[in-house]
């Protein structure tokens, strides 16, 4: 018998500054301040009693529903009791005014009553340093300051203080708003200014939405894709982190707890051609000049991945005074995987900086470093293209010369002869093609021609997912028998008949692989549209919708048995493929607006 599917009962608001997780039921149960990898002030996700709460409940039972204000990343839960209906409005304000954007660290909650004299109690314990630290509680007249943290937090409201130091319930028979700050409070009228923060905050959203291309296909899917990519962006620097959580499991007792709250650069191809098909420059070029100022720190190689300001000592810890997600142990900050091997990366860096000199609509003619650029990553790869590395997946404990890993040299430098041509340097283009023709020598090691598939590093019988992007990145020519082959021979071995696929079936440092890896349907419907099956593509990615939770919103691993939720949620890199392989869908449709 199956177990219950087990999806994320939460949905995430943020404004570039700052994430927080809404539960279905109203508490804050995730939200991290001062930045994005600071410690919790509301970690009930990690721990429901040293984790402090912030919900507003009402006497009784009662029921839940959640839903996003349309094409916005404001946050809706209605509440219905017996006593009567009210609605809750949490979002962080974002809006463009004198000149910038103004994204404090604030969550504002909006109580709407909807229905008879629904009842309510608030409560309001935020902590610190992960739980460790409870806050002490001052009350002021229409205010309560917590204290204990590096900085106050202030919840400042129109509720009665007595109602909310006491916690007692009391009637909601008018609009009322809960506004938490750190640091620096509120120093202006309540209602009229969560008000004024409500309504502009829904315009910039809207309007970002408006300015986004978005196919048809599947729209609203790639529409709260692209919202949810946008708030994982710190924009005080450009990083764009994989998730906002910290030890979610990848299947229960697996031991696989991570933290994501970092930058991974891993990832910069995708996320860049993701931010490229919605036409996002800003968020493109903010994001090149987080990875411009950790290059600039002159070290040998790049970490494959690195703190949202560019730290580089990420030193992995476990907490053990925190029971986990659902009791699912231990509990890390920090992530040891910035100490690995990964050698992909450099590519990935050249391929990110390739729309700045192929699209005109960034103007590289001004750009006075571009020979130094294109050399100075051509050097790395020189440096490392023989080498053994940890992989895609971060292998703990072995090194190999990885496929996956090559073929981001060899498209790396595709991207660096291309933009070589384009600034005249020949030189700069002959060093690109031979680095390029060894990194090519590399992945023809890998190739196994009795089962016509590519594996996962010389002298490996392994199959991996991340072989897909041979086909993507066209180093196997899509049309070709070979690219087919390739195809057959992974999906035979790695997919599900339900549509997901897994990373790869060989044990790694904790054993087997439980469950799979969600982004790898999405590189797997890519490759299907890619090779021309586009009907299977569609079908693919149709069955893919049915994971998310009630949000739409998508985790990093699915449990195949029962399509559970699973991993660090949500997981940007997860939405990026979903993006991707829509608008590689839509493409190769390219379906009329009027039929």
């Amino acid at each position: 018998m199956l177990m219950d599917k087990h999806t994320y009962q939460t949905g995430l608001i943020g404004n570039c500054a700052f994430l927080a997780h809404v539960n279905i039921n109203t508490n804050i149960d995730w939200l991290c301040w001062p930045q994005m990898d600071s410690t919790f002030v509301f970690g009930g996700m990690l721990d429901k009693k040293k984790g402090g709460e912030f919900s507003i409940l009402p006497e009784g039972e009662y029921n839940s529903r959640q839903y996003y204000l349309e094409n916005t990343n404001i946050l809706v839960t209605e509440i219905t009791s017996a006593n009567g209906k009210y609605r809750i409005t949490d979002f962080a304000p974002r809006f463009y005014q004198y000149e910038r954007y103004f994204k404090p660290l604030m969550l504002i909650r909006k109580i709407t009553p909807l229905e008879g004299n629904p009842r309510v109690r608030v409560k309001c314990e935020p902590v610190c340093d992960y739980g460790g630290r409870k806050l002490k509680a001052q009350r002021g007249s229409n205010h309560i300051e917590f204290l204990g943290c590096d900085e106050h937090i202030r919840l400042t409201t129109n509720i009665p203080v007595s109602y909310l130091f006491e916690e007692e319930f009391f009637v909601v028979n008018e609009e009322k708003y809960l506004l938490l700050s750190y640091g620096q409070p509120l120093e202006a009228p309540l209602n009229s200014t969560a008000e004024r923060f409500l309504r502009e905050t829904t315009v910039y959203w809207r309007t970002w939405i408006k300015h986004s291309n978005i196919a048809n296909f599947y729209q609203p899917a790639v529409i709260r894709s692209a919202l949810a990519l946008k708030i994982h962006q710190y924009e005080d620097t450009g990083a764009i982190i994989a998730a906002s959580t910290t030890s979610l499991p990848e299947s229960p007792g697996s031991g696989r707890n991570w933290d994501y709250r970092y930058c991974w650069l891993r990832d910069t191809y995708y996320v860049i051609t993701a931010l490229n098909h919605i036409g996002h420059f800003e968020e493109m070029e903010k994001y090149f000049s987080y990875v411009a100022d950790i290059s600039f720190s002159g070290d040998y190689r790049y970490q494959p991945l690195y703190g949202i300001t560019g730290k580089k000592n990420l030193v992995e810890q476990i907490l053990p005074h925190l029971d986990g997600y659902q009791g699912n142990q231990p509990v890390r900050v920090g992530n040891q995987a910035y100490e690995h091997i990964q050698n992909d990366i450099y590519g990935q860096v050249l391929i990110s900086m390739l729309p700045l000199y192929t699209d005109h609509r960034f103007v590289f003619s001004e750009r006075k470093d571009s020979a130094w650029w294109i050399e100075y990553l051509l050097r790395k790869i020189e440096r490392t293209i023989d080498e053994k590395d940890a992989g895609i997946w971060e292998f703990r404990n072995f090194a190999n010369i990885h496929c996956y890993s090559n073929l981001f040299q060899w498209a790396g430098c595709s991207a660096a002869e291309k933009m070589a041509r384009i600034i005249g340097n020949n030189d700069l283009a002959a060093q690109a093609v031979a680095l390029k023709n060894r990194a090519a020598a590399h992945i023809e090691s890998c190739y196994d021609p009795i089962r016509k598939v590519y594996t996962n590093a010389t002298g490996s019988l392994y199959l991996d997912a991340s072989t897909l992007q041979l086909i993507m990145m066209n180093y196997l020519d899509p049309a070709s028998d070979k690219a087919k082959d390739h195809l057959a021979a992974l999906e035979k071995e790695l997919k599900t008949p339900n549509g997901l696929f897994y990373r790869y079936l060989h044990s790694d440092d904790f054993g087997k692989p439980k469950t799979t890896f969600l982004v790898c349907a999405f590189w797997y419907v890519e490759a299907l549209a890619c090779v021309g099956r586009v009907d299977d593509a569609v079908k693919e990615f149709e069955k893919l919708m049915q994971y998310s939770n009630h949000l739409m919103l998508f985790s990093e691993d699915v449990d195949e048995t029962n399509g559970s939720q699973w991993g660090n949620f949500p997981q940007a890199y997860s939405h990026v493929g979903l993006m991707n392989a829509a608008y590689r869908i839509a493409m190769k449709l390219d379906t009329p607006i009027f039929k």
